[in-house]
């Protein structure tokens, strides 16, 4: 993995020490939305040398320790795994799921290289409103044939921004899917504690929740943390406390699936990142500390258990956006409690807005808030 600046003698000297000069080799490619405007660039050179290029961008990168929000992350393959980049997902008369799935087959057919079992990594638009019930569909049609991770990708406003991208498109409200070879299978963890209080969501509406227990949502969600940390939730102080103190929908297997609330409607209807299914079980978490419950100590022991040695190794990472605006300063340190743990010689990636997997191997996936998502990098 090579960090490089996005002009055109940074990206033609990387391109040339990076790749050989055989037919199919290709790049991933992580940028911030700071330099958007720079793709361009790097999609040019790609073209001119033939090279495959799939990638996304995210509101930073991260570099070792840091949040950056310059440069690009080159990830090479000598030869580039299947993928495919699907736009306006929900806009289509075909149904997204479908479309997903007859892509993957496709890919499948063609064979993996490696061993293992190959990894789906999916990254979504994050303005995409049904994530989760895509997870579904998918896992229904491919069970386990492959396993699942991914990311979303978009700009931290939230607002709509192109965000994937391949050689000669970059496109929104989609998904770049790649089928990596299974050794590259990545690892979550988000270190949250499931209390024993539980609630009903009992009317929802995609990421909307109308009501818990029968009464507006918002007066149970301030209630709630009235009673437990003895904080007068308002409309006014909303945004500044629902990050540190978000929703989990707790699964029959024992998991919990974070949902961070992000907006606050008139009629006290809360909205999330990600769906929350019509009466699920749902919790009122407290985001974690740094390092907190054992997080970053679990995630290098299963790091270790599915990659081997991390000892001067390359690991890939995806922080979550609302897992960093709960820490702040810590989490920078909290990447380098992962560095230390893992003996990594470099830890790459991107924060982004909402993750999928599964915190068990070879688990039902996810959509999840607040998590780290990482694998092993191992190179060309």
């Amino acid at each position: 993995m090579r960090h490089i600046e996005l002009d055109a003698v940074s990206i033609g000297q990387a391109l040339s020490g990076l790749l050989p000069e055989a037919a199919g080799a290709g790049l991933v490619a992580l940028l911030p939305e700071a330099e958007r405007d720079r793709l361009p660039l790097l999609q040019a050179a790609c073209r001119e040398r033939s090279i495959a290029l799939a990638g996304a961008i995210f509101p930073a990168l991260i570099d070792q320790e840091s949040f950056i929000t310059h440069g690009a992350w080159l990830l090479p393959f000598d030869r580039m795994p299947s993928f495919f980049l699907l736009d306006g997902l929900n806009d289509d008369e075909r149904p997204a799921v479908e479309r997903i799935v007859a892509e993957v087959r496709a890919a499948l057919a063609q064979g993996s290289s490696g061993k293992a079992k190959p990894t789906l990594f999916m990254l979504f638009d994050s303005m995409l409103p049904n994530i989760a019930s895509m997870l579904d569909g998918i896992y229904l049609e491919l069970s386990n044939r492959v396993d699942y991770a991914g990311v979303n990708a978009g700009s931290e406003s939230f607002q709509p921004m192109p965000c994937l991208f391949d050689e000669s498109r970059v496109v929104g409200n989609g998904l770049l899917g790649l089928l990596l070879p299974g050794e590259l299978a990545p690892v979550l963890e988000h270190g949250f504690v499931q209390p024993e209080q539980a609630m009903s969501a009992t009317s929802t509406e995609g990421n909307r929740i109308a009501m818990i227990d029968w009464q507006p949502a918002f007066d149970v969600y301030r209630q709630v943390i009235r009673d437990a940390y003895g904080i007068d939730l308002t409309r006014d102080n909303f945004y500044q406390h629902a990050v540190h103190f978000p929703f989990g929908i707790l699964r029959a297997n024992g998991d919990v699936v974070v949902r961070i609330p992000v907006a606050l409607a008139e009629d006290g209807s809360l909205f999330c990142v990600g769906e929350v299914p019509e009466n699920a079980v749902l919790v009122l978490l407290k985001a974690p500390g740094r390092s907190a419950n054992g997080c970053i100590q679990r995630l290098s022991d299963n790091l270790r258990s599915v990659g081997g040695s991390l000892r001067d190794g390359q690991l890939l990472t995806f922080y979550c956006a609302g897992r960093r605006m709960h820490l702040g300063a810590d989490a920078e340190g909290e990447l380098a409690d992962l560095r230390a743990a893992t003996g990594a010689a470099q830890v790459a990636g991107a924060l982004s807005l909402g993750e999928v997997g599964s915190t068990s191997r070879w688990g039902y996936p996810m959509f999840h808030n607040a998590t780290l998502v990482c694998t092993v990098w191992q190179g060309p």
